[in-house]
């Protein structure tokens, strides 16, 4: 029995075409005036609009804020903050994919308790309330949405800070599958692998437990049966909202259980070659898989039971099998299987296990890892 302290924070308001409710549900939290974090994809796509024009119909007063990149940086987060304090912003909407989230919360951060990001890298170190803050999440990815977590990069140095509190949970997430249809296609792909990589992960990490275990299953039921369907037909709403919540249940598992050694390897990816998120960790993912189930395979023969039918699923219950079927789903979508391809140098795995060593995440990984072993399977996958 593992004991585990789960307190919700944040009210999941799904369906098509509840974006339209982004008013009425901001007017309830007290707000006047409200600043909306969104991304220049997002702007052209027209849902930022969206969100403002249900803003501006219950009466609110609404600036939006577009200046944020992918992987947010610490130079997107001031920017931000100086425009929530020139218009006196009382709620905050992250409208958009992760890093809008991600950025939505670092303004939140420093508007409400003031210093610079760094002061926040770690668990716990807000001393006041922030305020209230909506999530409209565009993509199916970070679960972002329901995690207490910012992850903003050093602009100067390019590391990626983990900033957690309690107080940065938004208080609603609207989920609306509509918005995730006209994402580009490799966007789907890499945001989509993201949140399978979550649900897989929370399930094996040294913080599992009954809760965490609970939406990490429901999340890779959703993910690992719709993946493949949005691939093929985009336009394919059912399968999109099946993402979504996908999505969003691992952030639940995340908040509840962490990640593990295919996030930490993930990063220095990232910061030294440029890979973007979802790629790096495609890659990583099923030998991470291979490495732990020499300890915890009877974890991952529980994944293999799924009673769904998922085309190309395997029949088997051994958990090679399982790191065969990501890989199989990252070839389906078009991304790299291997780190040669992405033109990292094999000469950087040493330096690379020694960064990956230095990552939070790996400390949950449920088995061991150091720079060493992280080195293995970045050669691994070369």
């Amino acid at each position: 029995m593992i004991p585990f302290d789960f307190q919700p924070r944040t009210r999941i308001v799904f369906g098509p075409g509840v974006v339209a409710q982004l008013g009425v549900l901001a007017v309830e939290q007290g707000a006047k005036r409200v600043l909306v974090v969104s991304d220049p994809g997002v702007v052209k796509a027209g849902h930022s609009q969206t969100g403002i024009d249900s803003l501006t119909a219950a009466g609110l007063e609404t600036v939006l804020f577009d200046g944020v990149q992918e992987n947010p940086t610490t130079a997107n987060v001031d920017a931000g903050v100086a425009m929530a304090k020139e218009t006196g912003a009382q709620l905050i909407v992250g409208l958009g994919g992760g890093s809008a989230m991600d950025c939505a919360k670092g303004i939140n951060f420093l508007l409400s308790n003031g210093g610079q990001m760094q002061d926040y890298w770690g668990v716990g170190k807000a001393t006041r309330e922030m305020l209230p803050m909506i999530a409209v999440p565009t993509t199916a990815g970070t679960g972002s949405e329901t995690q207490s977590f910012a992850l903003i990069s050093d602009a100067e140095t390019h590391v990626k800070m983990a900033c957690g509190d309690p107080k940065a949970s938004c208080k609603i997430a609207l989920l609306d599958p509509e918005l995730t249809v006209t994402q580009p296609q490799r966007v789907t792909a890499l945001t989509g692998i993201d949140a399978i990589a979550h649900a897989l992960e929370t399930f094996v990490t040294r913080r599992r437990n009954s809760c965490s275990l609970a939406f990490s299953r429901g999340a890779w039921r959703m993910l690992a049966s719709n993946y493949a369907q949005v691939l093929k037909d985009p336009t394919n709403l059912e399968a999109r909202g099946g993402m979504q919540l996908g999505a969003c249940f691992a952030g639940l598992a995340i908040e509840n259980s962490m990640l593990g050694a295919a996030h930490a390897l993930a990063n220095p990816l990232t910061s030294m070659f440029g890979v973007v998120h979802g790629q790096a960790v495609a890659v990583m993912l099923p030998h991470v898989i291979r490495y732990n189930s020499q300890l915890v395979g009877d974890w991952y023969r529980e994944l293999l039971q799924v009673d769904v039918p998922i085309e190309g699923f395997p029949s088997g219950d051994h958990p090679a099998a399982l790191a065969d079927f990501v890989t199989q789903l990252v070839s389906q979508a078009d991304l790299a299987t291997d780190l040669t391809s992405l033109g990292v140098d094999p000469d950087s795995t040493t330096q690379l296990g020694v960064d990956a060593a230095k990552q939070w995440t790996g400390t949950f990984n449920p088995r061991e890892v150091d720079a060493a072993s992280l080195k293995s399977l970045y050669d691994a996958a070369m």
